[in-house]
């Protein structure tokens, strides 16, 4: 079995970012699902691989939000198999069971 260390995951997602009070508008569309939080007065669009990785509480992968150079920053969390689906935790850290939107009743 193959396994890969992802180092291509040093990937660095840009994102396009806009102030919080912006945020109802996206809210009316399907880019919704693909905003994150940016800061305090920011949300942010993943652009890139980035915006494809879903949410697992048991991820493979995490990231870093690098505001510096406007990106999030994707790495390995775990070795990763081959054709195996990169998942991150939506919350942002790999140990936050917090239940999301999609997870709310």
């Amino acid at each position: 079995m193959f396994y890969i260390c992802l180092i291509w995951l040093g990937q660095f997602t840009p994102v396009i970012s806009y102030p919080n009070e912006q945020h109802e508008h996206i809210e009316k569309t399907l880019l919704a699902d693909y905003a994150f939080e940016y800061g305090i007065n920011h949300t942010a669009i993943l652009l890139g691989y980035g915006m494809l990785f879903n949410h697992s509480y048991e991820p493979n992968a995490i990231y870093d939000i690098n505001f510096d150079n406007h990106t999030f920053d994707f790495y390995a969390y775990k070795d990763i198999k081959a054709g195996e689906e990169i998942l991150i935790n939506y919350n942002g850290e790999v140990d936050d069971n917090t239940k999301l939107w999609f997870n709310e009743e």
